[in-house]
């Protein structure tokens, strides 16, 4: 009992590692805050630096961590096999994918968590994210962004066009941007659009080529091996830079009003995860299948319990795999193609959270979003979700990513941070069921694929 005690605590050690750091610095906090209330910018500097410093580690594994596995996940798609099952497994995950994102989306527009303010706050109008330009110019940006004329440079810069009034016009007297100067630059930031794009096409030409290019292949797993080596060296550090994101930020904000932006927050996400895994992904499997999804669901009661309790999609892939198959009668082809897709690209709960997570700072920080910066979250999201490594906290990383596209500082990652922890758990349970909803419908819609001596009438496998 003592060894399987053990080996519980050292299963989870991570995990508690962040919630006494995430407790220690929330109780540190009001003690510092009893003591002294305001706080210099050098001071606060001082308490957040080891922080900055986790954060600063995450955005260096951006590039090499996201890249490798968006081509990596788009080069293992052998849909040479059956194109059907191929093309069914990708559109589907890809469509749940966006569907979860809109629902996070709508949500926090709509229940607001982070803009929270007591009835006698006098709170400023949001400022816009960036240079005022008009919807269809960030749109021209971003499709130029796609195509970098140095994919080199898209490492470090990225494309914004910028409007000038015309001479003798001010700004209030000019309202019409449209009849404005055009003109553009490349500024300092990672183009993560041209990088996903570049991921995408590296990935289709691999899978093209087959075996003429495995070296590359070979080259690049190897690069993802690495860089998950490194990821999770710096995962360990979470625990100490988590606790001084979440003490600078306490010294420097209402807690008061930062714990109940919080609430709404954690509330806003999991509301989202529970219309899109019980009522959303329900319906569709309902209509496609003409099945009942709810017993679907307590088939696959395994799986969840282990996906709760390991915060990894990767970890729990063999017992999502063996429920599909033996609790839900999928057969064992469909499964042993179309679950594994589904652990590496599909990341329902991961892309909710990042989405409301990423307008929930903006929020907090009084910073207004338009048509198109919903746009770009909806994108890069979608990117994050499907090269997010499928380990406990690699939304952290994709996190930051998804920050630094729309502009906003990654520092306020802290925002959220305090509740992650157990939103990664919730998440990895839509992950997972996600990529069981993916098999039930892909094994209705492609039946026909496979032979008719490896099927029964009932779509059960047949036994040699």
């Amino acid at each position: 009992m003592a060894c399987s005690a053990g080996q519980i605590l050292k299963r989870h050690i991570l995990t508690c590692l962040i919630i006494i750091s995430v407790g220690s610095a929330i109780g540190l906090g009001f003690l510092i805050r009893i003591w002294k209330v305001e706080w210099t910018e050098r001071e606060l500097m001082y308490i957040g630096f080891p922080g900055e410093l986790f954060l600063q580690m995450l955005r260096s594994l951006i590039i090499p961590l996201i890249t490798t596995s968006i081509i990596l996940a788009v080069a293992s798609l052998d849909i040479s096999k059956s194109k059907k099952i191929g093309c069914c497994s990708i559109v589907f995950y890809l469509a749940s994918t966006v569907v979860a994102i809109q629902v996070g989306l709508v949500l926090v527009a709509t229940i607001q968590p982070g803009n929270f303010v007591p009835d006698d706050d006098n709170s400023t109008i949001p400022e816009h994210v960036g240079p005022k330009i008009t919807i269809s110019d960030t749109f021209f940006d971003l499709f130029r962004n796609f195509f970098p004329p140095n994919w080199l440079q898209a490492t470090m810069f990225l494309y914004k066009t910028k409007l000038h009034h015309p001479p003798g016009c001010t700004v209030g007297n000019c309202t019409d941007m449209t009849e404005w100067k055009i003109s553009g630059s490349y500024v300092r930031g990672m183009n993560i659009p041209g990088l996903v794009a570049l991921s995408f096409f590296i990935g289709i030409s691999t899978a093209l080529l087959k075996g003429k290019v495995e070296l590359l292949k070979t080259l690049i797993r190897e690069i993802n091996y690495v860089s998950m080596k490194i990821t999770s060296w710096v995962v360990w550090f979470s625990p100490i830079g988590v606790f001084f994101l979440i003490l600078s930020r306490f010294v420097s904000l209402d807690i008061s009003i930062m714990l109940q932006q919080m609430g709404l927050f954690f509330i806003t996400v999991v509301l989202g995860m529970v219309i899109h895994m019980a009522l959303i992904m329900p319906l569709v499997s309902f209509l496609l299948t003409r099945k009942n999804p709810y017993k679907f669901i307590g088939n696959m009661g395994e799986a969840l319990a282990m996906a709760f309790g390991t915060a990894s999609s990767s970890a729990t892939l063999p017992l999502t795999m063996n429920c599909c198959q033996e609790n839900n009668g999928i057969h064992p082809k469909i499964v042993n193609f179309v679950i594994p897709i589904g652990a590496t690209i599909n990341m329902n709960g991961t892309a909710l959270y990042e989405a409301v997570a990423a307008v929930f700072i903006s929020q907090v920080r009084g910073t207004a979003l338009d048509f198109s910066h919903y746009v770009m979250i909806s994108l890069t999201t979608t990117a994050a979700s499907v090269g997010a490594a499928g380990i406990p906290q690699a939304g952290v990383v994709t996190m930051v990513m998804v920050l630094d596209a729309i502009g906003l500082p990654p520092e306020d990652i802290s925002l959220v941070i305090a509740v992650d922890w157990i939103l990664d758990r919730l998440r990895t349970i839509v992950n997972v069921l996600g990529d069981a909803f993916g098999a039930q419908v892909v094994d209705h819609l492609c039946r026909e694929e496979l032979s008719d001596d490896e099927y029964d009438p009932e779509g059960q496998p047949v036994d040699d």
